[in-house]
């Protein structure tokens, strides 16, 4: 009898943990899509187009220190370095959150906006005001196409973090344009 009572015991023991757990998985709140899903192919190519960008113009404004003659552009290459240091990471963080591959799709290309290795070349030989050219050139075609790829994320980007750092980048880029400017 005591046995058959500890069997039946048992048995609704069971029946109670099935039911809490089946019951618990199906109560659970929703947390939606997971996160990669909300980034789109917008946000993909954006994110693997400003990687490449950023990691070229930072070889460029690494060479300011050691090459440029003019004061302000120096300050102009530190504070962009700076910047493009935390755009780099920032990049980087989304393209983890993504999921999206490191696959390099613009490895070798010379694209608007991009430094060339052609002209990290050029500027690893030159000094003074031929370096400072060089730097101002590229940091202005960099920035005034960081500011248009922006742009298309904005509007057609899928990832409110994605598109938040295309707005910040969008101005730092518009901040150095004018920098860029008064040199």
């Amino acid at each position: 009898m005591q046995l058959r009572r500890h069997l039946l015991t048992l048995r609704t023991a069971w029946a109670l943990l099935a039911v809490l757990l089946v019951t618990g998985c199906t109560t659970q709140p929703e947390t939606g899509p997971p996160r990669a899903a909300a980034f789109n192919a917008t946000d993909a190519a954006w994110i693997q187009l400003m990687i490449p960008m950023g990691e070229r113009a930072l070889l460029l404004t690494g060479l300011a220190p050691s090459r440029t003659a003019d004061p302000a552009l120096a300050d102009l290459a530190d504070r962009a370095g700076t910047r493009l240091k935390e755009e780099q990471a920032r990049l980087r963080a989304l393209l983890d959150l993504s999921g999206i591959p490191d696959t390099r799709p613009h490895e070798g290309h010379d694209m608007p906006g991009m430094v060339s290795r052609a002209t990290l070349a050029g500027a690893k030989r030159a000094t003074g005001r031929e370096f400072d050219r060089i730097l101002a050139d590229s940091l202005r075609a960099h920035f005034t196409q960081s500011r248009t790829l922006c742009a298309g994320e904005q509007a057609s980007g899928g990832a409110h973090e994605v598109k938040d750092l295309a707005a910040v980048i969008e101005r730092s880029a518009t901040e150095e344009l004018a920098r860029l400017g008064t040199t």
